[in-house]
């Protein structure tokens, strides 16, 4: 069904996106580094499919810190070189932010204008927003939820960025490419994730996207020293935090609660907050959740970026996103509660300086067979992919078919982890059958043709992946 679904897409156009490359040279040219081989290796995979009249629709793999905007940068300006504009969508405001602040730093400079379009901008801020949209040719939009918004009207739309994809439900992702699509023709698509997918669910959830994969680290960035220890040895960590402030270190502090719990035992962020507060000094310390005012929020983190404040509590609101380098140690509270890739994603913000970096994993003993594998692994290494592999084997893979993003498989007898070969030759075998019987008539194609009828009829039924 998926190697159906995409050879259905393959029949739509989009706008071809040749380029000279000017502006891409420009910035390169502008940056204070140089790409590496991986990078470049995908820059030149995207900027093929670009130019193509068959729609793009690819999924960069990225682990932290892989440098995955800057890819996405380098395509979205060969789509405004080619005379069109294209959209940087992600799922938070905070992340959102963070891209636009980074865009903005590369983009104006070069003649492209930025526009922002979250729920935080003002009436007047999205007023403007949507006039820049609706006439300006090269624009760059960056944003929540709110681009895809009933209201929101693009000139040229002839590529999407989609950040973090698998936080999008399928028809928001379908509801921003829409806003691109003009009869037949449709917007390329660029969907990105920073959690690696283990290659054996990869080729059966995204049979239908080509894939890239940034298997390499931009120089400079640190590695990063982690260490567990028990819930009892808070207190000596805390003595040692305020160490590093005094020597002008900055400490994230994640907690997985926002409010005290009667059922859970966690200590929420707030009162986190208080404690480190009450130890540190009050100037010292800053809370960020995702349930506080976006003012607040947004004047807590700039006091950390600044360097005012050296600590942030924090929950998971910060797993993605958040660059501040200078921000070196990070301090996860009941560590053995999170899962494996949001342990390596909250990881993944220190390390980003030139300053030694470690992740403090705090765990309550005695801990679960899970919860001790899965704080070994993270002591272990910080390959994302083998990282994702491990959570693949512990959590199952969810579904493949259909709207449903969380779960265990719905299969009775395959297992993905330990049938990939059988895997493999299901992927020959399916394309196989479609090219001797592209229109499914045999015996076996009708089955698949069933499935096909099933999805267009019921618009609850899509498949996980964007097309």
């Amino acid at each position: 069904v998926l190697q159906a679904r995409r050879r259905q897409r393959q029949r739509r156009r989009a706008p071809p996106l040749a380029a000279r490359g000017e502006l891409q040279g420009a910035l390169r040219a502008a940056l204070p580094f140089r790409l590496t081989s991986a990078q470049e290796r995908v820059v030149t995979q995207i900027s093929h499919d670009l130019e193509r009249t068959r729609p793009m629709l690819r999924l960069l793999q990225g682990d932290v810190g892989s440098g995955k905007t800057l890819v996405a940068a380098l395509a979205l300006l060969q789509a405004v070189e080619a005379g069109h504009q294209g959209a940087f969508m992600a799922p938070t405001d905070l992340l959102a932010e963070q891209h636009c602040t980074t865009l903005a730093a590369w983009l104006p400079a070069l003649g492209v204008p930025v526009v922002r379009l979250t729920g935080q901008c003002s009436a007047a801020e999205r007023r403007a927003a949507l006039q820049a949209l609706a006439h300006e040719p090269g624009a760059v939009a960056v944003g929540t939820h709110a681009l895809f918004q009933q209201e929101v009207e693009f000139l040229r739309l002839g590529l999407v960025v989609i950040d973090e994809q698998h936080r999008f439900g399928v028809q928001q992702r379908l509801a921003l490419r829409d806003k691109g699509t003009h009869g037949a023709r449709v917007p390329h698509q660029l969907v990105m994730t920073a959690t690696p997918i283990p290659r054996t669910l990869a080729m059966h959830l995204y049979a239908d996207l080509d894939s890239s994969v940034i298997d390499e680290r931009p120089p400079g960035r640190q590695p990063v020293e982690t260490v567990a220890l028990p819930d009892g040895r808070r207190d000596e960590v805390i003595a040692r935090i305020a160490e590093a402030c005094a020597a002008g270190r900055q400490v994230y502090w994640v907690c997985p609660l926002v409010e005290e719990s009667e059922v859970l035992d966690y200590k929420s962020a707030s009162d986190r907050f208080a404690s480190l507060r009450a130890a540190l000094g009050e100037g010292l310390v800053e809370l960020v959740h995702g349930q506080m005012p976006a003012p607040e929020k947004d004047a807590a983190m700039a006091r950390f970026q600044s360097g005012d404040a050296k600590v942030l509590v924090a929950t998971t609101v910060i797993e993605v996103g958040v660059n501040v380098p200078q921000a070196s140690i990070m301090v996860i509270e009941r560590a053995e509660a999170f899962g494996l890739a949001q342990l390596h994603q909250l990881r993944g913000r220190v390390g980003r300086g030139s300053q030694k970096s470690t992740c403090l994993l705090l765990y309550q003993a005695p801990l679960s067979a899970g919860g001790k594998k899965r704080l070994e692994i993270l002591r272990q290494t910080d390959d994302g992919f083998v990282i994702a592999e491990t959570d693949l084997q512990m959590r199952g893979a969810g579904d493949l078919i259909g709207t449903v993003q969380s779960g265990l498989p719905q299969f009775r007898i395959a297992d993905l982890e330990a049938m990939t070969d059988l895997m493999e030759t299901a992927q020959s075998d399916a394309r196989t059958l479609l090219s001797l019987d592209p229109e499914l008539t045999s015996q076996r194609g009708k089955a698949a043709r069933g499935l096909l009828w099933l999805m267009e009829q019921d618009k609850a039924i899509h498949l996980l992946s964007v097309g």
